[in-house]
């Protein structure tokens, strides 16, 4: 008789998971807060609806495989070399310093040498994928704490291999010499250099002829193979499963079939991460938590300044600002995922024992949840000038602004408004948080300074008081709502411009001051809206009439319920009118040498050609005798219908010498 229990604990997992995905969305905390406490609900220590974990085991073996090759994927080669200053300077040191501080405090406490080590490991990691989405629901991955959170959770993610590397050495470490030690090390990581060569030159073909037979099982199956096939491959070396997985994904990172790869893997990815977590949760030991509730306590305090300590006096070192540095460290302080993954291989070398691994499980979980909501404190504590923040010193003298632009934020769109408005010879004067960019920016003859917006000393410096308009071009929403509120406050009349990536934040920065706000995903909306319309011939003031409709009352057509009716501007009579259009005549142009009479135009699409423009002079109403030279431009009228079918038959479509 077979066992089924598998599919009865998946049914229990969905079925918890589902509403804590619901519950978890709407009080805005991200939804592996909601699977790590259905774990624990569900666990054997919790309401024992699930009393076994090997099945579960398995299958969160598999989510951490496909984590580790989504991860791999999704950081290509050249996006780890663009931020090789953030990844090794911020990563490197992190990770290093962490592992280096924790050791020295469990030394002291008294734990052996080699397993310090290992416990210093398991801290320095961070979550990667609770940090993604924090700060993509935050809008706030392209903000300088944005850009340096995800550099040094990358660091720690491609950390992670090397540490595995090291585990089985940490095991022997006390009968082993140092040339022993390094010689593993050498053909552990040689071993990997080896299939990483021949997964770089063997991957691309393979996947190409899979792309070449067109279909779409074969390929999405055929990615599966060269994922499990890489993963199996390391673990028969003596590795683990997930570093075979992440040098896959890194390979076909660099393959022009990484998107469609990416797209085939998600669904997968989503599906066994939510198990994964679920089965983090299950571990939760809350007999443990009941008995040594101190313990826990201490250690999640512990582990969460010891990390942000670290990653604040890295930021500040690199120039960044103290604010930054804050929510930088706020957002790493947590213990990743791939700390379990850490953990669950330090177990089979005896690096953890039972009640360790208790204590590292409920303080990992404890410092996952914490994340949301320290990131939500840490901006009202940063923006106390004079307490918490250090005065910035802006590093370009501003004598002789007056009237001027302040651009915040030197990214694409900040350079593009920097240009225009030097071409026009309008005064301005960039403020930015990132010292790279403003150190290129001086170089490139840029009045740039280093500063932050949200902060008075820095707006005065800019000679807010004095400017005519602002312009807020960051991808950072808690510093540009505290900066609009110190801006309008210093000077009422400026005006304000702000950009945002949800058309749902438009009131609350109008509340704020803000007299512009421009949502991309409603300019996104309005670019399709248009390009629709001049497909159908729309003519363009039509066009811009109601681009002008839906952005009337700043956006707030868009912002009302969907049911409501839009009353745009009579597009239905428009479309049914006639309009008059234009066709060029190239010389490759099959109907050049016909004459009119020839085309049977009215008669095949029920429009005319009214004129005929040639050498700058107009023929009207031409006659059937008239011929079509090459570069004549024809002037045709008809229905939006008839004129694409005219166009269509001018350009060649279904025409034929016995036709014309």
């Amino acid at each position: 008789m077979h066992n089924f229990d598998i599919i009865y604990e998946v049914v229990v997992i969905l079925a918890v998971s589902l509403p804590m995905i619901y519950l978890f969305k709407k009080i805005n905390v991200p939804s592996i807060i909601g699977f790590l406490i259905a774990g624990i609900v569900i666990g054997p220590y919790g309401l024992k609806l699930i009393a076994g974990t090997e099945e579960i085991a398995v299958m969160a073996e598999v989510g951490v495989i496909l984590l580790l090759f989504t991860i791999g994927i999704e950081v290509s080669i050249k996006q780890l070399i663009e931020m090789k200053r953030l990844l090794l300077l911020a990563g490197g040191l992190q990770v290093i310093l962490t592992i280096i501080f924790a050791f020295v405090i469990f030394l002291l406490l008294g734990i052996g040498f080699n397993k310090a080590i290992f416990f210093g490991m398991l801290v320095s990691g961070s979550s990667t994928t609770i940090l993604l989405r924090v700060l993509s629901d935050r809008n706030e991955l392209e903000a300088p704490h944005g850009r340096i959170s995800l550099g040094i959770s990358i660091f720690q993610d491609l950390a992670v291999v090397p540490m595995i590397l090291t585990l089985p050495l940490l095991h022997d470490a006390g009968s082993s010499t140092i040339p022993y030690i390094l010689l593993q090390l050498l053909i552990a990581f040689g071993s990997v250099a080896v299939i990483i060569v021949l997964a770089h030159f063997l991957m691309p073909k393979i996947l190409f002829q899979l792309a070449n037979l067109r279909i779409r099982e074969a390929f999405t199956i055929g990615v599966i193979l060269l994922l499990l096939g890489t993963a199996y491959l390391t673990h028969s070396i003596g590795l683990s499963f997930a570093i075979g997985a992440f040098i896959a994904g890194l390979i076909l990172s660099e393959s022009e079939f990484s998107p469609q790869i990416i797209a085939e893997m998600l669904p997968f990815k989503d599906a066994f991460n939510s198990i994964f977590f679920v089965s983090i949760g299950m571990l939760l030991n809350l007999g443990f938590l009941v008995e040594y509730p101190h313990i826990i306590l201490v250690l999640v305090i512990g582990v969460v300044i010891l990390k942000a300590s670290v990653v604040v006096m890295i930021i500040r070192l690199m120039r960044f600002p103290l604010r930054t540095a804050v929510l930088s460290a706020f957002t790493v302080a947590q213990i990743g995922e791939f700390s379990f993954v850490l953990a669950l291989e330090g177990s089979k070398f005896n690096l953890i024992t039972p009640e360790v691994y208790n204590a590292f499980i409920s303080t990992s979980i404890f410092t996952m949840m914490l994340v949301p909501f320290t990131l939500r404190l840490t901006p009202y504590l940063t923006f106390k000038s004079g307490k918490f923040e250090t005065k910035t010193k802006a590093e370009e003298s501003v004598n002789g602004l007056k009237n001027h632009v302040i651009i915040v934020g030197f990214g694409l769109n900040g350079k593009n408004l920097a240009r225009v408005l030097k071409e026009t010879g309008i005064k301005y004067i960039v403020l930015d948080l990132n010292p790279q960019t403003v150190s290129r920016g001086k170089k490139d003859g840029e009045n740039i300074i280093f500063g932050d917006v949200a902060k008075d000393e820095i707006l005065y410096h800019a000679k807010v008081d004095m400017a005519n308009i602002i312009v807020f071009a960051i991808s950072d929403p808690g510093s540009t709502k505290v900066a609009l509120q110190i801006v309008k406050s210093i000077n009422p009349n400026i005006y304000a411009i702000v950009r945002t990536r949800y058309t749902s934040e438009v009131n609350l920065l109008q509340k704020l001051g803000a007299d512009v706000v421009i949502p991309e995903e409603f300019e996104t909306s309005l670019q399709i809206f248009s390009k629709v319309l001049e497909k159908y011939h729309i003519p363009l003031n039509v066009i811009m009439k109601q681009v002008a409709l839906l952005r009337g009352e700043s956006y707030s057509m868009m912002l009302k319920d969907s049911s409501e009716p839009i009353p745009l501007s009579h597009l239905n009579e428009i479309l049914a009118a006639g309009l008059t259009e234009t066709f060029f005549v190239d010389d490759s142009n099959p109907i050049v040498g016909k004459t009119l009479a020839e085309l049977h135009l009215r008669a095949k699409t029920g429009t005319t050609i009214i004129a005929i423009v040639r050498n700058n002079k107009t023929i009207s109403n031409p006659s059937g005798a008239d011929k079509i030279l090459s570069s004549d431009t024809l002037v045709i009228t008809g229905t939006h219908d008839s004129v694409d079918k005219a166009f269509d038959l001018l350009s060649g479509k279904n025409i034929d010498d016995n036709s014309i």
